[in-house]
């Protein structure tokens, strides 16, 4: 990701290089979730750690890696993206800590909500990504920049989503339709998002290699291929195991398998910061694929096509974006390290030992799945970590 234009125009901001621009606290926070929140899952789900949580554990490892690692790369990504889109100054300081504290808040209530009770944590809970809303609609209403609005709109699916969580958690005992509402939320954002940053990033890195096929630009095609998918998710969060559903939510997979093709991924093996987007944007289309399967032939597991999308499109795409957004925006070269190939190496591998795992149950799997992942995760904040948390070298002319 290049170094917006508001940059070049943020306040004169002396605090702490953490807080001055959306993505450092919450890509770190994320990364730091993401790994740690698999180390107590993995205990929870062996039956080796209780914690004092009103969720049942498998909600909530789906409630805090859906509602808290992926809503907080949302929000470092939009934070830092809609300054750009928008021309307006970033959100830093004292009012993205604040952000980050009610971020943090939510997972504490969540972790301790059988004691705090399960309401006064829902509404700790729910605060983040409603302030978040209402930062980014300012942001974007103020600087008119009326085509993001459907980027809002995404991100209020998502706290319906997670009030329907906390509301079926309270009333039944299991969530349902608030796990189906934020996989489907999360996946629209990344056709939505990733719709404009794969081929755009594909494409400038092409064309500085000279003359050769360039991704196809936005067009009708990619609406109707958003459309369908935002039609088959829907259908999937009402009615999962209709046939009709299935063939839609294959469709779609199909329609966004032509879409991928169009990008020229093929010819980015040489780039892998580049590689990595076509690769997490793949696993979309696997998820349609699967998760429409799931519903026709019951031979296919439906948590095959939920971890697809889940540690597949959400967990690569979200690496994907971090890493390339830190090294943009630290001023260091766009270039994938050894160590960053490595970590996409194995989230990639995760995600597809718990897709195998969801075919043929294994404890064994599932291990090394979550190792891959901590990994990936763990990696991460090892190798950007530092970046994150200090200055980039181009501050020290100008402060």
């Amino acid at each position: 990701m290049s170094i917006p234009a508001a940059l070049s125009r943020r306040r004169d901001y002396a605090g702490p290089a953490l807080f001055s621009y959306g993505f450092r606290p919450f890509f770190l926070a994320g990364g730091v979730w993401a790994a740690f929140g698999i180390l107590l899952w993995l205990p929870q789900y062996f039956g080796g750690l209780a914690m004092p949580t009103a969720f049942a554990p498998r909600d909530w490892h789906i409630h805090e890696m859906l509602y808290g690692y992926a809503a907080a790369v949302i929000a470092g990504f939009l934070l830092t993206a809609v300054p750009n889109w928008t021309g307006r100054l970033p959100v830093n300081g004292v009012p993205l800590a604040g952000l980050a504290v009610l971020w943090l808040a939510g997972r504490v209530a969540i972790a301790i909500s059988a004691q705090i009770g399960a309401v006064p944590a829902a509404a700790i809970d729910l605060a983040f990504l409603v302030t978040l809303a209402a930062v980014l609609a300012r942001e974007i209403v103020v600087g008119r920049n009326w085509g993001n609005l459907r980027v809002l709109a995404v991100l209020c699916v998502l706290i319906a989503g997670n009030a329907a969580f906390h509301l079926e958690s309270i009333w039944f005992g299991a969530a349902d339709y608030g796990i189906r509402i934020a996989v489907a939320a999360v996946i629209l954002m990344i056709t939505v998002v990733g719709g404009r940053i794969v081929p755009s990033f594909t494409r400038n890195w092409l064309a500085r290699r000279g003359a050769g096929r360039l991704p196809t630009p936005f067009g009708r095609f990619d609406m109707v291929s958003m459309i369908a998918g935002a039609l088959a998710l829907a259908a999937w969060v009402v009615a999962p195991d209709e046939a009709a559903t299935g063939l839609v939510l294959i469709a779609a997979g199909l329609i966004h398998a032509v879409r991928l093709a169009r990008w020229a991924g093929d010819r980015t093996f040489a780039d892998r910061l580049v590689l990595i987007l076509h690769v997490g944007y793949t696993f979309v289309v696997i998820g349609f694929v699967l998760t429409g399967l799931a519903a026709l032939w019951p031979a296919v597991p439906q948590s095959a096509g939920i971890h697809a999308w889940t540690a597949g499109a959400i967990g690569v795409m979200t690496l994907a974006v971090m890493t390339r957004a830190t090294l943009g925006h630290t001023a260091q070269p766009l270039a994938a390290s050894p160590g960053t190939q490595a970590i996409y190496l194995f989230a990639v591998i995760a995600a597809i030992l718990r897709i195998v795992a969801a075919f043929e149950p294994s404890t064994v799997l599932l291990d090394l799945s979550a190792t891959a992942w901590v990994c990936a995760f763990g990696g991460f904040v090892v190798l950007y970590g530092p970046l994150l948390v200090g200055r980039p070298p181009s501050w020290s002319a100008r402060t």
